[in-house]
């Protein structure tokens, strides 16, 4: 293998696969990327066995071949090197980085060792905006749990609803559903929030459309000339649709920027408490309290204007509560519950194409 790249290019290409490769596993070689030829382009690979992503780029192809070397060496190498041409050379297993100024060898490891994810054959296909496949993923991924010990909860689920494409994620205390697109085929999909995680970032600076592909065992996501394929979770996901009140008896509408803020302050005073804050919605005075009390800080109450429906008081993580109103575009937004206990519906009121359920905590 003989080729020349530009240190753009390839800074790039392992800037997407590099941070899949594993260093800490039982495997030793997947902590390394693959570098082989493709129909005269350089193919960039890394692997964990449950993800694994591919940038194509192109190159000056002088002789073919492949070989595996240390992902993060190589990454902060080339990342260190001038901008410019980079001569690649493979010299049995190891590989030669040359550049005017430098001259590096890295020993690597032979391609033949390195497990790659058998193909999707036969899969369906859906295509999604990026832009509006990466607002959505910023909006429910926050909500996908951490827990090893649930799996399922740590997936983010592609579902059509009536010919609708949605995406869901919950940790049990929270819930976010975002509506995507309109879909013909019907579509199921528990997704890791890790592989959605790597998705966001290979979109974060793409604007066309994203191809999914798809089986019953595995995804994959395409964007230009860099492929992510995933193992699906397995196991049966929530019904969380039922968890979603249809009625209310108390709401309040307000600027989302202002309760951000009220929130903000208020909750400086809610550490004690695991963040915890109150708000209390009056409507005859269409007003809101957000109140917190400490006993070694003191207390705080911030109060604003609303649009209101019914009174009532609901105890609240103030995080979770501030993490939905960040990842929310609408200029407004509506707090919707009943009792103390049952769950809060956050919304914008312009457009119920994400819905945000927290539950509450008690008073």
């Amino acid at each position: 293998m003989k080729l020349k790249v530009t240190q753009e290019n390839l800074t790039k290409a392992l800037g997407y696969v590099a941070r899949v490769a594993n260093t800490r596993g039982t495997l030793p070689i997947l902590g390394n990327v693959l570098l082989k030829i493709e129909e005269n382009q350089l193919t960039v690979a890394a692997t964990n066995l449950d993800i694994a992503i591919n940038s194509h780029i192109g190159a000056q192809v002088q002789s073919e071949g492949s070989l595996t070397v240390p992902a993060k060496l190589l990454q902060e190498l080339v990342a260190g090197l001038p901008s410019g041409v980079i001569e690649l050379e493979q010299d049995e297993q190891r590989l030669k980085v040359n550049t005017d100024q430098y001259k590096s060898v890295i020993n690597g490891v032979s391609a033949e060792e390195f497990p790659i994810m058998p193909a999707i054959e036969d899969g369906k296909t859906l295509t999604i905006s990026a832009p509006i496949l990466k607002s959505g993923l910023q909006q429910v991924l926050l909500a996908a749990s951490n827990d090893e010990s649930r799996p399922v909860l740590t997936g983010v689920m592609f579902l059509s609803v009536d010919g609708s494409l949605y995406i869901a994620s919950t940790d049990s205390y929270r819930l976010a559903e975002k509506q995507l697109t309109e879909v013909k085929e019907e579509v199921s999909l528990l997704i890791p929030a890790t592989a959605l995680h790597d998705v966001m970032r290979i979109i974060s600076d793409f604007s066309g459309d994203v191809e999914i592909v798809y089986d019953e065992q595995q995804v994959q996501f395409k964007a230009a000339d860099v492929e992510l394929v995933a193992r699906l979770i397995d196991g049966k996901y929530p019904d969380y649709r039922k968890l979603i009140p249809a009625t209310f008896m108390t709401k309040a509408t307000l600027p989302r920027s202002e309760l951000i803020g009220i929130v903000k302050v208020t909750s400086l005073f809610a550490r004690e408490s695991a963040g915890s804050v109150v708000l209390s919605v009056d409507e005859a005075s269409e007003s809101i309290w957000v109140r917190a009390v400490a006993s070694q800080l003191g207390e705080n109450n911030a109060t604003a204007k609303v649009k209101a429906e019914g009174d009532g008081s609901i105890t609240l993580n103030s995080r979770y509560l501030l993490d939905a109103l960040q990842v929310m575009n609408s200029k407004d937004v509506t707090i919707s519950f009943n009792g103390k206990v049952d769950p809060v519906l956050i919304t914008a009121p312009s457009n119920d194409d994400y819905k945000h359920i927290i539950m509450p905590l008690k008073s």
